[in-house]
């Protein structure tokens, strides 16, 4: 145990100071290029569905060349452009937005390693359980902000390109434009929700290795492998314990009544890995040689 984490242990550190940890590390996360990037990709993919979809339209055809193909609600849009919230966020649930978790994830620990700052940030009175657990708050809030990056994208896509009013839910009932917002609100919660499993996944990975670059690249792989054994029909048995396999049960919020099974499964394992692999990260970090 170093120096500075004995005088943590027997010197209590004040809320305020983990505050300000947090807030240092949403900025630092949030002024970087790489973050900036991402969040400029994830914004980039509703406008081009939207301009894709009325492109095809222009000539009265409906969308997918009217053989129902694409995401799901994209039949939906030309009639009402809050869809292009459902399409964009079902479209980028799959891939990109567990990618740019992963990213992010997989550098929280071992970026900082590798750029020699870590053993710095555990010299001031932080200490390595109060350093993981910002680092996974700042992750989970990546998560809220990339989705809501995508979902108010694609609305404003929407707007402009479709009209808009009140919608049909999957059930075939009719909602006023108003509730269909406080949907796509939830909606988006909900997407935000089942990554954290994936960013517990990540953080994990990156208390293993010391290299940014190659945390990040094994979180996407991983990503990947669990999204095509999730396809594999002789797996069906284990398909329900895998990350991904209820991540689209967000449409049932498009229901009337709303459907929860699926959904609370959902949460329900998001909450599991969030807590093995959390748990697996703090045991690995707190015990860890820091040399960098």
């Amino acid at each position: 145990m170093s120096r500075a984490e004995v005088v943590e242990s027997v010197r209590p550190v004040s809320p305020l100071w983990t505050f300000g940890l947090l807030r240092s590390e949403l900025t630092t996360t949030f002024r970087r290029w790489r973050t900036l990037a991402l969040l400029a990709v994830l914004a980039a993919v509703p406008v081009l569905v939207g301009i894709a979809v009325k492109m095809e339209t222009s000539d009265g055809s409906s969308p997918g060349g009217g053989g129902g193909g694409g995401p799901a609600f994209i039949s939906q849009i030309t009639n009402n452009g809050l869809f292009l919230v459902f399409t964009a966020l079902a479209a980028t649930l799959p891939f990109f937005l567990p990618m740019a978790i992963g990213v992010v994830a997989g550098d929280a620990i071992a970026g900082e390693s590798n750029a020699g700052t870590l053993r710095y940030l555990l010299v001031a009175p932080a200490g390595r359980s109060r350093l993981l657990l910002t680092k996974y708050a700042t992750v989970v809030i990546f998560c809220l902000a990339a989705t809501l990056v995508v979902a108010v994208s694609a609305l404003t896509v929407g707007a402009l390109l479709f009209p808009l009013g009140d919608l049909t839910t999957i059930s075939g009932t009719q909602i006023s434009f108003a509730e269909g917002l406080g949907r796509a609100l939830l909606i988006a919660l909900a997407v935000a929700a089942s990554l954290i499993g994936v960013a517990a996944l990540g953080l994990f990975v990156s208390t293993l290795t010391g290299s940014g670059i190659a945390a990040m690249a094994t979180t996407v792989g991983l990503l990947i492998t669990v999204q095509i054994l999730d396809q594999i029909p002789q797996l069906h048995a284990l398909q329900p314990y895998f990350f991904s396999h209820y991540w689209l049960s967000f449409a049932d919020l498009m229901r009337e009544p709303v459907y929860w099974d699926d959904l609370m499964k959902n949460l329900g394992l998001q909450a599991l890995y969030a807590v093995v692999f959390g748990s697996a990260a703090w045991a690995r970090f707190t015990t860890k040689d820091i040399t960098a």
